[in-house]
Formats: structure tokens, C-alpha cells, sequence
């Protein structure tokens, strides 16, 4: 562990965020999505930043990676794809509910003991086919379902009760939680609850990605080094087919990446550089092209991010526009030669 004694916990307070990307139609700025962005050095300091990194803020299902650091300190026996599947916001395809009924059929459970909310698949195209094939809503589909089994199987090799493993004051969320604090170096803010049930703990935009910082710099064999291997390894798993934070790991060597709703994004590398970003408004759109600018900024080659720009802005059927991001998250030149 990091930190016996964690920081204060983060201000709760409106968030002072900045323009971090215009929404250009034809040349003119027809929108503006505000936020904040961080970027880590590999030795922790803060290289840059925009906008309000240490205001308190809920960072979804971007706190996966440290949900499944603390399963596995506390014993569970998981690695590669169902590992990955238990960091994941999948996308509802047949090989992340195959995978969710395994770790259920290894803790002896089923999809009845599940507890989170029953949901459509979250991909689109496996959605409308879904709905097309007649089937409803079920805890399997929802995007969570790795991660509740995993929970599942934590509290039931520690002897935990089973029923109530989404209550806050459970042993499992206590574990969370202090592991929640270990990585991110400050105390919990506020707890609530996520989309899905499950507790979520507000920790600010800096904390979350000093935590993501060390879990991808961890020595082999540690939990965290285990969270990040499975997930980088089994990039679909923790996310699903044609999904951008699964083809943004697969084109950055050793990055390890992982989305929150409400246009939450953070990314490490395995040296400790890290980014994180929040979106005021949300919007999916921005928060990639204002990700991968981080990245570039945090010297990651652009080049390698080219895909990640963001989608067209269409009129007529025609490209018209594109999200831009912010000429602060422009890359330094490197300095000269003399």
C-alpha cells in the first residue's frame, strides 16, 4: 500500500472548469464543452493542467481499476479476461455475459444473486439486436455485471454476507473504499450510488489519476500490476468491440485506459504518466479528443492518436465541422537543439 494516512478529503464545491474544446461548424464556434484535465509526470508532479483538478468529483466507472485492485487484496483469485471483465463497463456481447456466469458458476452463485440493475447491453448494435431477438432487460447485460460478480465472489471467500454487498458499510465496500484512498493519496469526499448500485466514492480529478499513475507503475505480481496487465492484455473484455477506449490501449504501447459515464477519461502509461479529464457537460464527444490531446501533451506521439481527434460534424450528410480541442491542450514543441 501507499499511504497509511491519507489527505484530506477534496473540496466539495462547484468545479471552476475551462474551455477545453469548441465545436467548430464551418469555421465558427457554434459550441463549447468546459472541463478539466490533468497531466502527470512519471515522478507524480503536475506537468499541466486546466480547469479544476481538485475539486471533489464522482468519477463513474473510471474507479474500476481500483474496485478491482481491492478484490484482489483481498483475495480474489482472478487474472487475464475475467479479470479484465471485472474492471469492465462492457458492452453486453455474448463473451462478457459468457464471462460474468463463470466467475458466478467459480463463487457456486448465479444471475440471481446479482444486484445490480437489470439494463439493455450498452453497445448499440448488440442492443438492436437484443431487442430484435425479443429478450429483456437483465443484470447480466448491464455494462456491470463483471464487476458485481467479482464483488460477489470477494465477499463470499471472506465469509461476508452476500445479500447486502452493495451496502457502504459492507466489509467489501469498506475494503474499496481504503483502497479507493491508498491509490489516490486522499481521503473520500462523499459517498453515493453509482448507475448500477454499487457505492461510488468522490475523490478529485488529480487523485484519480495519481491512482491510475500507480497501479500501471506497480511491481509484477502486486494487485495493481495484475489489474493492469489483464486489462491492457484483454482490452475488449474490460470494454467491447469498436468501443474508443479499447482502440486508443490498442494504438499506445503500454497504455492502460478506462472511461466513466458523464465524460469522465483517465490514462496511464507503465511509467506513471498520467492523464485524467472531465467533461462539465458530460458529452461523450468531447471527451476523447480531449483525452487524446492530454496524451499528446503528456508526450505520447501524436501520431498515434490521429484516430482519436474526434468524429466529423455533419451537415447535410457531409462533414461540415469537428470537436477541436483548446490550443492550451496544444503539444510542446521540444526545445531546440544548440
Amino acid at each position: 500500500m501507499h499511504s497509511s494516512s491519507p489527505a484530506d478529503a477534496p473540496v466539495v464545491r462547484e468545479p471552476l472548469h475551462a474551455p477545453v474544446a469548441h465545436l467548430l461548424r464551418s469555421g465558427v464556434v457554434e459550441g463549447i464543452h468546459y472541463g478539466s484535465v490533468v497531466v502527470l509526470d512519471a515522478d507524480g508532479r503536475v506537468r499541466f493542467q486546466l480547469g479544476d483538478i481538485e475539486a471533489a468529483f464522482y468519477p463513474r466507472s473510471a474507479v474500476k481499476p481500483l474496485q478491482a485492485v481491492a478484490m484482489l487484496r483481498a483475495g480474489l483469485p482472478l487474472d487475464g479476461a475475467l479479470l479484465s471483465l471485472a474492471a469492465a463497463s462492457h458492452s453486453g456481447e455474448e463473451r462478457h455475459l459468457d464471462g460474468t456466469r463463470r466467475i458466478l458458476a467459480l463463487a457456486g452463485l448465479g444471475e440471481d444473486d446479482l444486484r445490480n440493475v437489470p439494463d439493455m447491453p450498452f453497445d448499440p448494435a448488440v442492443r438492436d439486436a437484443w431487442v430484435r431477438a425479443g429478450r429483456a432487460p437483465s443484470r447480466l447485460a448491464q455494462n456491470c455485471s463483471g464487476k458485481h460478480a467479482a464483488m460477489l465472489w470477494t465477499a463470499e471467500l471472506n465469509g461476508w454476507t452476500l445479500e447486502d454487498y452493495l451496502d457502504p458499510a459492507h466489509p467489501l465496500q469498506q475494503a474499496v473504499m481504503r483502497t479507493v484512498e491508498d491509490l489516490t493519496g486522499q481521503r473520500v469526499a462523499r459517498v453515493s450510488v453509482d448507475g448500477c448500485g454499487a457505492p461510488l466514492f468522490s475523490i478529485s480529478l488529480h487523485g484519480l489519476a495519481r491512482a491510475l499513475a500507480r497501479i500501471t507503475s506497480a511491481a509484477p505480481g502486486t494487485p495493481e500490476a495484475r489489474v493492469a496487465d489483464a486489462m491492457r492484455e484483454h482490452a475488449e473484455m474490460a470494454s467491447g468491440s469498436g468501443r474508443d477506449v479499447a482502440a486508443l490501449m490498442r494504438a499506445v504501447p503500454g497504455l492502460l485506459a478506462k472511461d466513466g459515464f458523464e465524460g469522465v477519461q483517465v490514462a496511464a502509461l507503465p511509467d506513471g504518466t498520467a492523464v485524467a479529464v472531465k467533461i462539465a457537460d458530460g458529452a461523450n464527444r468531447a471527451r476523447i479528443p480531449v483525452a487524446a490531446a492530454a496524451l499528446a501533451r503528456a508526450g505520447v506521439d501524436p501520431g498515434l492518436l490521429t484516430a482519436f481527434t474526434g468524429e466529423p460534424l455533419l451537415g447535410g450528410g457531409q462533414p461540415v465541422g469537428s470537436v477541436r480541442t483548446v490550443r492550451a491542450l496544444d503539444p510542446v514543441p521540444a526545445p531546440a537543439c544548440v
